[in-house]
């Protein structure tokens, strides 16, 4: 689950993590009184103003602008709320501005990166430093390399001292300002395994000319797997960020990812999703979602899945691919069939059902009077989409 950046910083500054002080507007005549506020308690001559959607590249599509009075930023207010952002990572339909970050300006020297994540090869958490903050730490990775430093930290032990000291001393800090990262890091690594996050990235980490190490920007990803233990951070999710079709997925705790193709996907397990959606690109077609049921899908599930492929006004044709070893085929034939009948079909679908019950599930399909057409495998599946595209 994803939280927006003053939510993250909210979070963090419980750490002891310093995040600059900053208020969270819903509204022009808000985020004026918010910069009252910050001019009234800082030195600073400036303000900073910040759109809050779920995705990074704010900055270079004009979502983050500096104010030096009230007025200015009750002017870009004006202009960035109900305005929609288009960024590297929203796509071209972008996202629309809801709310602001009014957040106090800060006398930066330097910016640094700082991220905290799971290493899968590893399975370690594993702890990120760069020398060049404020960009794509993939760039970073792919063209200088060399500028960024991983540290593997032991699930037991958990991040050591050390390991904090060689981090700060990578980003070249001394005296003061050295102290000051060696505590941010450790206060961060506390905050990222306290709260069961996945990600606790900053970018970037700045270092100001008076030696305060903080940062400038936090995104913090939660592992829903985890959620049942810090039911509070529930209330920090932002539907609106997420696609509909994807939330309404949810619900029914149903795996689903909405992509930009024609084919609707229905499969049980998560590596024959994915190898689903392979054989549907080499045969021609592009994949509309990954949707996996589970291992115990029901029918209700079933139903509720195959409703939300079919409100995808994409999709040109269904292929579910099935194989019974947890979930009986029996099962996902009802919940097709009660689906069906509901929501009024008018696709192709292109079913493949292999494994426990396989028999009985074709002959409820058979005489349920569906026009359904049925594949003998996975490559005769993909190549039946492509025909009934044609």
């Amino acid at each position: 689950m994803n939280i927006h950046e003053y939510q993250g910083k909210d979070i963090l500054r419980k750490f002891g993590v310093s995040v600059p002080k900053g208020i969270v507007a819903f509204s022009a005549e808000e985020a004026r009184q918010a910069a009252e506020q910050l001019f009234a308690e800082q030195e600073s001559p400036v303000v900073v103003v910040k759109a809050q959607i779920h995705a990074g590249g704010r900055g270079k599509a004009g979502g983050v602008k500096l104010a030096k009075s009230p007025e200015e930023v009750l002017e870009i207010a004006r202009q960035l709320l109900g305005s929609t952002l288009v960024t590297h990572q929203t796509g071209p339909e972008g996202k629309e501005v809801r709310r602001l970050l009014v957040e106090e300006g800060m006398n930066i020297e330097k910016e640094f990166y700082v991220g905290i994540t799971l290493d899968r090869a590893t399975s370690r958490n594993v702890l990120m430093v760069s020398t060049e903050g404020g960009m794509e730490i993939e760039t970073v990775a792919e063209e200088s390399p060399e500028r960024i430093l991983k540290l593997q930290i032991h699930p037991t032990q958990g991040l050591q001292a050390f390991q904090a000291r060689q981090a700060a001393f990578f980003l070249e800090l001394e005296g003061e300002k050295f102290k000051n990262a060696v505590k941010f890091i450790t206060a961060l690594y506390n905050a990222y395994t306290s709260i069961d996050a996945s990600l606790a990235e900053i970018n970037p980490l700045v270092v100001t000319k008076e030696g305060r190490v903080l940062a400038l920007d936090a995104k913090i990803n939660f592992d829903s797997s985890a959620l049942y233990r810090h039911k509070d951070f529930l209330e920090l999710r932002d539907i609106s960020e997420e696609d509909p079709f994807e939330v309404e997925a949810s619900k029914s705790n149903l795996n689903y990812v909405r992509l930009d193709g024609n084919v609707g996907c229905m499969v049980n397990g998560a590596g024959l999703a994915m190898a689903t959606m392979d054989m549907i690109q080499l045969a021609g077609g592009r994949p509309a979602n990954f949707l996996d049921v589970g291992g115990g899908a029901s029918p209700e599930t079933v139903e509720e899945g195959f409703k939300i492929i079919m409100k995808d006004k994409n999709v040109k044709a269904i292929l579910i691919n099935i194989f019974g070893g947890i979930v009986r085929c029996d099962r996902v034939a009802g919940g097709v069939i009660e689906a069906a009948k509901k929501v009024g079909l008018d696709l192709p679908v292109i079913v493949r059902l292999e494994g426990t019950n396989a028999e009985i599930a074709q002959k409820m399909l058979d005489e349920s009077g569906i026009n359904l057409i049925a594949a003998s495998g996975l490559r005769d599946a993909a190549q039946q989409v492509q025909k009934a595209l044609a």
